[in-house]
């Protein structure tokens, strides 16, 4: 168990942070994870079911997600940042839009929880990332660099063609995403990027 991990059973009581169920439990990284790694304050401890609908959207139980009528209350941000993106998840249920009318999230917490997209659509001050053509970036994604890029402070040149896989996005500046080009971590402009395909390998 990392050191993490034993926090978040510290705090959590041995317990899921969104359903109180103490079966399979493991630490959850709320994307966007920094490319130093998972912190204690960005993760919560989560059972293997809500893990599996989380991540796999078509496993999705609703039912199960009333649990959130509860955790949506917790004091710990990320497990906030997390009753607010599941909850937009199933926003075309009334019992979910009803518990979102009454959460009530700081500033800085709603910027987290709005970096992955999962606030509304119509929200003109969601972040969106886009490549060259248009198409929306997403975290995981793969992409290649459409120019040769001169990689301040590296001492060298990423070529056009180069891919790039499994992309972070820059959660307050729609123009950047950072990703590994040569073993070298770099921060990119979408402009300059072309995706390829969904998650990248």
């Amino acid at each position: 168990m990392s050191v993490i991990e034993k926090k978040l059973h510290a705090r959590s009581n041995s317990s899921c942070e969104l359903c109180t169920s103490a079966d399979n439990l493991k630490s959850y990284a709320l994307p966007p994870v920094a490319e130093k790694g998972a912190t204690l304050e960005k993760s919560i401890l989560v059972c293997e079911t809500c893990f599996t609908q989380i991540e796999d959207s078509e496993t999705m139980d609703a039912n199960h997600w009333r649990c959130l009528n509860d955790s949506m209350w917790s004091e710990v941000p990320a497990v906030q940042v997390m009753a607010w993106r599941m909850l937009h998840r199933l926003k075309k249920f009334g019992w979910s839009q009803d518990l979102l009318d009454m959460m009530y999230l700081d500033e800085e917490t709603e910027a987290w929880a709005n970096a992955m997209g999962d606030g509304d659509e119509e929200d003109e001050n969601k972040i969106i990332h886009k490549d060259c053509n248009g198409n929306i970036l997403n975290d995981g994604d793969s992409v290649v660099l459409i120019k040769d890029l001169v990689v301040k402070g590296a001492n060298f040149t990423a070529k056009r063609g180069a891919p790039v896989h499994r992309i972070s996005l820059v959660w307050d500046n729609a123009e950047q995403i950072e990703g590994r080009v040569d073993g070298q971590h770099i921060v990119i402009l979408t402009q300059y990027v072309k995706k390829t395909k969904e998650g990248g390998q």
